[in-house]
């Protein structure tokens, strides 16, 4: 360890798309892929398809994170907990993987390869079966701008049906104390560039600023807001759905206590703790503390809702972090491995996050018609993140298109 910075943190990024552990590898089978604008696809085709073109075609977007994306890992996170990709091509529809050429790009860029691609499938495509076309987490956010905006130009997307799989429509959660930390390790690394991407700033609640320190609405949330409205807030022509890795009824991680410890560090960054997220003004929610170069902080929030608890789908957020740290050779106590990361409320676009009430509302008593969505459906129970899972995936096969 040097004696003038604490140690590099390594290449460790907070991941938010589809993924699962299994007992064997998921083999991904032959494809074909396809260049696009600030991105690529592959394409599966479905079981007896052997036209030469896409047959009813499903388009599925990733997630954000830092990089290319690795639709290697995506495809094994899709056949996770549920073969979705597989029966999707038993029932012979033919699926294409939509990749990023940087994950963490504006959502306005990486729309360019969405839109592009819609059009590619329509040229490509036998028959005049409509579209299916959505995503996971930002993918969701992606093609949900990528119709909208083909529609305002006046351009035939030729698609039936839209979906997201746990998109933050409202807006994602991340803890500022985690973001602040981020850009308080006294170097270059893949965790503030993560956290202060154009990407992040467009769909995060709430931003640390890492010039100012001053959390708030990121200008590029704003902007991305703005322009989305000027394309009419979402497609009107495909019936939209969505599902939410969290529940409806309420009730979020009831181990997760506003105002707790969930992080401790020691060693390294030594005393450096994160608190949950609680109501009020001036709550301290993560203190920083570092010994090379010399400094310490301490980041408050005032006007928070409870969100680290809220329903909601979950990201390993604070076990990420102390990994990160043990392998530095800190020691961490830690006291929760997870926080919501999309609340159910964003991902069915219902409510807003700012409010106490809001976030932690009972989706099942509210009026359908009060979300902008067609139809939804939130977990029976918290899951992680854009986790497949059966009760959500048969729920979306139920609705394509015939």
């Amino acid at each position: 360890m040097s004696e003038t910075t604490e140690p590099n943190v390594g290449t460790f990024t907070l991941g938010a798309a589809p993924t699962a552990e299994r007992a064997t590898p998921v083999e991904v089978p032959e494809h074909e892929e396809w260049p696009l604008p600030n991105g690529f696809a592959w394409v599966f085709p479905g079981d007896g398809n052997d036209t030469g073109g896409l047959v009813r075609p499903v388009i599925m977007a990733d997630g954000f994170n830092l990089g290319r994306s690795k639709l290697d890992e995506l495809y094994q996170g899709l056949e996770s907990g549920y073969p979705f990709v597989s029966e999707l091509r038993r029932r012979g529809r033919d699926v294409i993987l939509l990749g990023f050429e940087e994950r963490s790009a504006s959502i306005l860029d990486n729309a360019q390869a969405a839109e592009a691609l819609i059009l590619e499938a329509i040229g490509r495509r036998v028959g005049d079966a409509r579209l299916v076309v959505g995503g996971f987490s930002m993918g969701g956010i992606v093609t949900r701008y990528a119709l909208a905006k083909l529609e305002t130009q006046r351009m035939d997307h030729q698609t039936e049906l839209y979906f997201s799989y746990d998109s933050p429509h409202r807006g994602a959660s991340i803890p500022v104390g985690v973001q602040a930390f981020s850009h308080f390790i006294p170097f270059p690394n893949d965790f503030a560039r993560q956290m202060d991407s154009p990407a992040a700033r467009q769909m995060l609640w709430r931003h640390y600023d890492k010039d100012t320190g001053k959390i708030g609405v990121a200008p590029e949330r704003t902007h991305f807001l703005a322009a989305l409205e000027r394309f009419g807030g979402w497609p009107m022509i495909p019936r939209k759905i969505a599902v939410a890795n969290g529940r409806a009824d309420g009730v979020g991680l009831p181990d997760v206590l506003p105002g707790e410890v969930a992080l401790r560090i020691d060693q390294i960054y030594p005393g450096t703790t994160f608190y949950t997220q609680a109501q009020g003004d001036d709550v301290t929610v993560a203190y920083l503390n570092r010994r090379f170069p010399k400094a310490d902080d301490t980041i408050t929030t005032s006007g928070f809702p409870e969100l680290d608890g809220a329903p909601g789908g979950t990201l390993h957020t604070y076990k990420i972090l102390a990994d990160a740290m043990r392998k530095l050779g800190g020691t961490v106590d830690l006291r929760h491995e997870e926080v919501c990361f999309v609340p159910s409320v964003s991902a069915v676009a219902i409510r807003d996050v700012e409010r106490q009430d809001d976030l932690y509302a009972r989706i099942d008593e509210l009026p359908q018609e009060e979300s902008e969505l067609d139809e939804f459906l939130c977990s029976p129970t918290t899951t992680a993140h854009t986790a497949i899972t059966e009760e959500l995936c048969t729920w979306l096969l139920a609705r394509l298109p015939k």
